[in-house]
């Protein structure tokens, strides 16, 4: 699979089940949580794929869109927007000591409240193969 970089691609997780509030009080409601690399913090500083840094699984994601209408927060960690972790990374290749991210690593995303996968990826030319 592909490294995940600071150039783009995609974390998606369904259903973030986030709390809406109305009337009656708040009501249960799921919403797609997404999550861009390109605002990963903590990417690799000496290692570059296609020119770009890129992500290991000790890089984070501060923010996803997606379950804004979801003002009370999500019913597991009581957030809305809440940031991406990668649950695994790769276990033979590593990026600065720390396990390379590649398309279709899972995710923890809204801060835990919904599990995903890297959808999209960030470049076409650099494979992680483990």
């Amino acid at each position: 699979m592909f490294a995940v970089t600071l150039a783009g691609g995609q974390c998606m997780a369904t259903p973030d089940v986030c709390e809406v509030p109305t009337p009656g009080g708040p009501v249960a409601t799921p919403f797609p949580n997404i999550g861009l690399p390109s605002m990963g913090d903590s990417p690799t500083t000496k290692v570059l794929v296609s020119g770009m840094p890129a992500l290991t699984k000790a890089s984070k994601i501060p923010l996803t869109n997606g379950d804004e209408l979801g003002k009370v927060g999500g019913v597991v960690s009581k957030k809305s927007q809440g940031e991406v972790e990668f649950v695994v990374g790769s276990a033979k290749v590593k990026f600065e000591g720390q396990p390379a991210i590649r398309l279709s690593t899972p995710t923890r995303q809204n801060a835990g409240n919904a599990l995903g996968t890297v959808v999209a990826p960030s470049q076409s030319k650099v494979m992680v193969i483990s």
